[in-house]
């Protein structure tokens, strides 16, 4: 336990960093694959050229979450222990219904073919983002509690930016939304991705930069 509390702030940072930097990579080896039009999760499809280190690295990704959360407890418990144990468990739920969930069942490259797999990945997918779409509201909260006026801010900023892109997102696949700007699936969820994360970018590097 005292080891993921020393690192946890860095598998933190690992994983939502490389969630947007990893799919960016994987990206330029997937011949018709788009970051704006296409989700995160389509890198997994049963036909992409990229499936496997995709499928590995969405398995670590929920894996560093689950590991930085002992951290994440004992920096925030103290403060307000009821927010703290319900944010951690959206963190939780997140990193094996969006995260480990995506390694193991992939969805289609079409929408329109729908399998066991793609049905158990949407139902993880949606219930994790659903979760932690509300982490940056509850570390506002905290951050206002523990004296933090300017985290707090930055972090109800975050929740409502994220909630439109989310929403953005949600939006995207609905046919009335077809050849508008609307329908950049990808674009959503990656900014989505961007702001819901960044209080967490940021207090993850102020952990890791004080002496």
């Amino acid at each position: 336990m005292e080891f993921l509390n020393k690192h946890g702030w860095l598998f933190l940072l690992t994983a939502m960093i490389g969630d947007i930097v990893v799919s960016l990579i994987l990206s330029f080896f997937y011949k018709g694959y788009s970051n704006i039009k296409m989700s995160i999760s389509a890198l997994g499809n049963p036909n992409s050229p990229v499936r496997l280190p995709f499928n590995i690295w969405m398995v670590l990704e929920g894996i560093l979450f689950l590991a930085a959360i002992p951290a994440i407890y004992t920096f925030y418990n103290p403060v307000l222990g009821g927010i703290t144990k319900a944010m951690v468990a959206f963190v939780a739920i997140f990193a094996v219904g969006a995260c480990i969930f995506t390694g193991f069942f992939s969805v289609n490259e079409s929408k329109d073919v729908v399998t066991t797999a793609s049905k158990i990945h949407g139902a993880g997918s949606v219930i994790g983002f659903m979760l932690f779409l509300f982490v940056p509201l509850l570390v506002g909260i905290l951050s206002f509690k523990n004296g933090e006026s300017g985290m707090g801010i930055i972090s109800i900023v975050c929740f409502a930016i994220s909630m439109v892109f989310f929403v953005l997102f949600v939006m995207s696949d609905k046919q009335e939304f077809k050849y508008t700007v609307i329908q950049n699936e990808g674009l959503w969820q990656r900014l989505n991705l961007a702001f819901m994360y960044l209080p967490l970018i940021v207090v993850s590097i102020k952990k890791l930069t004080e002496k």
